[in-house]
């Protein structure tokens, strides 16, 4: 994409760079940082940073969808969590606009969805909060990748006004991304996968250039269902598959598609509930697909083997319950022992590599499943396009 990266800054020393980085990690009972992985993958590019002798930096970071200032979601512990693996302090500021910044060298503001301009529909609410921001600041850098789809003050707005880069895990993660889409060791696999329509967009988009896409998740048994197959209690995204009907026809016939010919099937959805594997055409009424069956595992680990490049987008079925499970576990480990370029992306895949132990296996595990996805439909990220040089 052309970025410009932090190698590309003239001067660091001496300056105020604002880092908008991605810490919405999740949370304990107690507010404590349940999962520390977000907030250690820009530790990278803080270190740089400060390595260049720069004189403060001002990170922001969105954390949860608070509709008002909930205490449970401000930044403290973040703020704690930060200087724990930096070794040194991050001090947290509530309020930025009339006192202005300490003299500190790494300062963490409030949760910026705090603010209602941060995601005002309204671009010139948008650019007058971002103007703001940038006023603290000489320098911003983008560390959000999994935030760059969003068209956010922190985002599109503070680059308008100070010059902007992108950050060490965002340049990875796009150089990662857009090698394996513009030119892949062929055989390209991707596997996708979970509940939305909204994937079909990008399966519609690696058909020119994947040699099979493996379908999983409800999205499989939503494309079953159009082609007459009784999906019983299986949820489906019906009004998304309506308005996208012209594309879907066209992926439903493409021979690039593989599709699931047995399932795993629950009465209820309950980890508890009565299980039993049947053929695809033989889905009964009050019965639900909640994974793949081991037919289906056993042809798509077959043709993983054979590939070169791996995309992953979508666990294969409800992994967190242990009947459901084998499904994305068996793939998963096959994406890992495999010697393909492996790209993983999204929350919930990333989740699930991680609770089968097998992120260390993988090329890459994205930190945003909407970016990557926007990515692989084509469409630029409006975070980066601000970006270019």
């Amino acid at each position: 994409m052309n970025l410009k990266t932090l190698h590309d800054i003239p001067e660091l020393t001496g300056k105020k760079v604002f880092v908008r980085v991605d810490f919405n990690v999740p949370l304990d009972e107690n507010g404590n940082v349940r999962d520390d992985k977000r907030i250690q993958h820009a530790v990278p590019t803080i270190q740089y940073l400060l390595d260049k002798g720069v004189s403060q930096i001002i990170l922001t970071s969105h954390l949860g969808r608070p509709k008002n200032n909930e205490p449970h979601l401000m930044t403290n512990k973040v703020a704690e969590k930060l200087g724990e693996l930096l070794g040194q302090d991050v001090v947290k500021v509530d309020d930025w606009g009339e006192n202005g910044l300490p003299e500190a060298k790494i300062v963490m503001l409030e949760n910026i969805r705090f603010h209602k301009a941060e995601k005002s529909k309204i671009e010139s609410e948008r650019d007058e909060f971002g103007k703001q921001l940038a006023s603290l600041a000489d320098i911003y850098v983008n560390e959000a990748f999994s935030n760059s789809h969003r068209k956010h003050a922190s985002m599109t707005s503070i680059p308008k006004y100070i010059p902007g880069y992108v950050g060490l895990g965002v340049e990875k993660e796009v150089d990662a991304i857009s090698k394996a889409i513009e030119s892949p060791e062929s055989p390209l696999v991707a596997v996708i996968a979970g509940l939305k329509a909204d994937k079909i967009v990008a399966i519609h988009n690696l058909l020119p250039v994947a040699d099979k896409i493996l379908i999983g998740g409800a999205l499989a048994y939503n494309l079953l269902k159009l082609k007459g197959y009784n999906i019983g209690n299986t949820k489906a995204d019906n009004e998304g598959m309506e308005e996208m009907s012209d594309i879907v026809k066209e992926i439903s016939e493409s021979p690039k598609i593989e599709l699931p010919t047995d399932a795993v099937v629950a009465d209820a959805f309950d980890e508890n509930a009565n299980v039993k594997e049947v053929p695809v055409d033989g889905i009964e009424d009050g019965w639900m697909a909640l994974d793949i069956g081991p037919k289906t595992i056993e042809r798509y680990v077959g043709i993983l083997n054979e590939a070169k490049t791996i995309l992953w987008f979508g666990p294969i079925g409800v992994f967190e319950m242990s009947p459901y499970r084998n499904g994305t576990k068996e793939i998963g480990q096959a994406i890992a022992d495999s010697d393909a370029i492996t790209i993983i992306g999204g929350g919930d895949t990333a989740g699930a590599v991680k609770k089968f132990e097998l992120t260390e296996k993988m090329t890459l595990v994205s930190t945003g499943g909407g970016a990557s996805l926007t990515m692989i439909e084509g469409r630029e990220l409006p975070a980066l396009a601000v970006l270019k040089k």
